[in-house]
């Protein structure tokens, strides 16, 4: 008898499908993970962005560039990595 936990659609799986999708869950989880690290990194840069865009001529702004690239790659690796982690039922 197939797992009741599962979704419907991962019930009949061969082993081979099986390990193809913990290998897209895994790839999912480890975007997860890189989202959380550049978020603590990004928490950081926020210390000094508005010091950076107070007193920094011009377009001279590094910090609020580093810190929109963080958040930027936070967006894309979560999305990523949530819609490779789609059908767990919880989050790790």
């Amino acid at each position: 008898m197939a797992n009741p936990l599962l979704p419907p659609e991962e019930r009949n799986l061969t082993p081979d499908q099986v390990e193809a999708l913990d290998k897209r869950r895994d790839l999912g989880h480890t975007f997860l993970v890189i989202a959380g690290q550049f978020a603590v990194i990004a928490v950081i840069l926020l210390l000094w962005v508005g010091q950076d865009l107070t007193y920094s001529p011009g377009w001279a702004h590094p910090i609020a560039y580093y810190f929109a690239v963080a958040v930027l790659i936070i967006i894309v690796c979560g999305i990523a990595g949530m819609v490779l982690r789609r059908g767990t039922p919880r989050l790790d």
